[in-house]
């Protein structure tokens, strides 16, 4: 049995186990009162009279005007966020040990609606985003945050990437830290579709399928990219799926095209298995606040549409789709290599691509019609719209990138939609962070990331909208042009043989324009 102490002191309620032992009577209430400011309470008792020590808790945070939690030992995190459960006064909470608080405790944390700041050593990366929505401040006093390898490598470093993931790559042997953060997505997530594994191992299979089924996450395929050609291993596999057939978890291999060169069998079977490649979904996940009448059917207006793509999305079996477009396509054409952005061509058949950009609300398909001013008052389902939408330069093509490739939106400053967030670039803060300058801009036939290397504004001109170049010597006077202009040097080196993508809009002043450029990065 152990010893819970109970504190008060300046505004602040502490909760930590008695660290010496202490010879106490069996009163009524199995407490011992040390001073007037502490009390000690076995954990056996709170368990068992939870109800009864809350209401004891509740009067003296009221009759102390308590402030502040103060948690000790993370261990008595959980019980000691119940015990100020519905006490308003109780604003902050401290955690004392020096450890990162558990994804557990976090969402402990998010259940108590009176909590506005919360100080610890460290927390999961991906939770600063819920904590943020729920208008909690948090403070860390470690400078590292740590994420596992599973988390860095796919890019989990916010909640609702993690939610919204609907394909991941593992690399065997699992460590227990990417298992235990595998199983902290699976919890979190709701779209997972594709698993890939860099090789075959049973044992570390079974423990990822077993977490899958813990979290009752069906219809999944586990790709193991592996050349394995083992009787018994292709036994095994064929017992899996049958033992996991009724979860819809199916196992299937990907051979390396070395090994397909050398085995027309295997070559068969990667033919009946082909899948095409990694879905990626990213969702609009917050909007700005309404401002006005009209700024709030422009946002409402926003979240329909990004709604009715993510259903499209989410309904569309783009590996069919995929297949079905290349069909048609000749030999010597680009073919069709982007799932998710293919599967919005039924609402949209001008759609060329998808942008995202962190830490702004730009998350949207790029389209691009025979001139550039249709889409400045039409939206993405072709509907008069003041908004506009997120378009492409007509100039440009996606089956073979231009050296410079131009996209345009309004610039809805006030309700935050298109290019609404797009000046976020001005900001220190936002350039401090080293993943805000790195952006997708992915289109039908690949997925690209783009690295910031210019931001400015400039008043209404047309020399850095030049789409393609006649000789390396005016590409390189070009490029020099437009990092002269940049309000930061992102020291990043933009080359002959380079490619960059541009965004334009409006500045908030008249007949000013605000300007990112980044380059392809190879």
């Amino acid at each position: 049995m152990k010893k819970v102490l109970i504190g008060i002191k300046d505004c602040a309620l502490t909760i930590s186990y008695r660290k010496v032992p202490l010879k106490t009577d069996n009163n009524l209430l199995n407490t011992n009162v040390i001073t007037d400011n502490e009390l000690i309470f076995s954990d056996e008792y709170i368990n068992n009279n939870k109800k009864i020590v809350i209401s004891f808790v509740r009067e003296l945070i009221a009759q102390y005007n308590i402030k502040q939690l103060i948690i000790k030992e993370s261990e008595l995190a959980e019980l000691a966020i119940d015990l100020i459960n519905n006490s308003e006064s109780v604003r902050a909470i401290f955690f004392r040990e020096e450890k990162q608080l558990s994804y557990e405790i976090c969402e402990k944390v998010l259940t108590n609606h009176n909590i506005k700041i919360v100080n610890c050593y460290s927390m999961p990366p991906f939770m600063i985003e819920c904590f943020d929505k729920k208008g909690i401040k948090t403070e860390s006093r470690s400078e590292i945050m740590f994420t596992s390898p599973f988390m860095q490598s796919n890019n989990l470093l916010q909640y609702s990437k993690i939610f919204y993931k609907m394909s991941v790559r593992i690399e065997l042997p699992l460590k227990d830290s990417n298992l235990d953060d595998f199983k902290i997505f699976c919890k979190i997530n709701k779209y997972l579709k594709a698993i890939h594994l860099n090789k075959y191992n049973k044992s570390e299979i079974e423990k990822i399928i077993e977490i899958l089924k813990e979290e009752k996450i069906k219809n999944v395929k586990i790709y193991v990219h592996d050349d394995i050609s083992k009787e018994a291993d292709f036994a095994t596999i064929k017992k899996i799926n049958f033992k996991n057939k009724k979860h819809h978890i199916k196992l299937t291999l990907k051979y390396t095209d070395d090994y397909l060169k050398n085995n027309i069998f295997k070559q068969i079977v990667v033919n009946v298995l082909k899948i095409c490649g990694i879905v990626t979904l990213f969702l609009v996940v917050s909007f700005l606040s309404y401002v006005g009448l009209s700024n709030y059917h422009a946002q409402k207006k926003d979240k329909q549409i990004k709604k009715e793509i993510a259903t499209t999305i989410e309904k569309t079996d783009t590996e069919e789709l995929v297949n079905k477009l290349n069909e048609d396509i000749p030999e010597n054409e680009p073919k069709i290599d982007t799932g998710y952005v293919a599967s919005v061509l039924s609402i949209n058949p001008e759609t060329k691509g998808w942008i995202k950009i962190n830490d702004t609300n730009i998350d949207y398909p790029v389209v691009q019609a025979k001139n550039n001013k249709y889409y400045l008052k039409h939206n993405f389902n072709l509907e008069s719209d003041n908004n506009g939408w997120v378009f492409m330069d007509y100039r440009n093509s996606t089956k073979d990138l231009d050296k410079n490739t131009i996209i345009y939106a309004h610039n809805r400053y006030y309700n935050g939609v298109m290019f609404g967030t797009l000046d976020k670039v001005l900001n220190n803060n936002w350039n401090s962070k080293k993943e805000n300058l790195t952006f997708t801009f992915d289109t039908l036939y690949d997925e690209y990331k783009w690295e910031i290397f210019s931001v400015y504004k400039i008043h209404a001109s047309s020399d850095y909208l030049q789409v393609n170049f006649t000789s390396d010597d005016e590409w390189l006077e070009f490029v020099h042009m437009l990092k002269e202009r940049s309000y930061r040097n992102y020291d990043v080196n933009v080359g002959v043989e380079d490619k960059i993508v541009t965004l334009s809009t409006c500045a908030t002043e008249k007949d000013t324009r605000l300007v990112v450029h980044a380059v392809l990065k190879k």
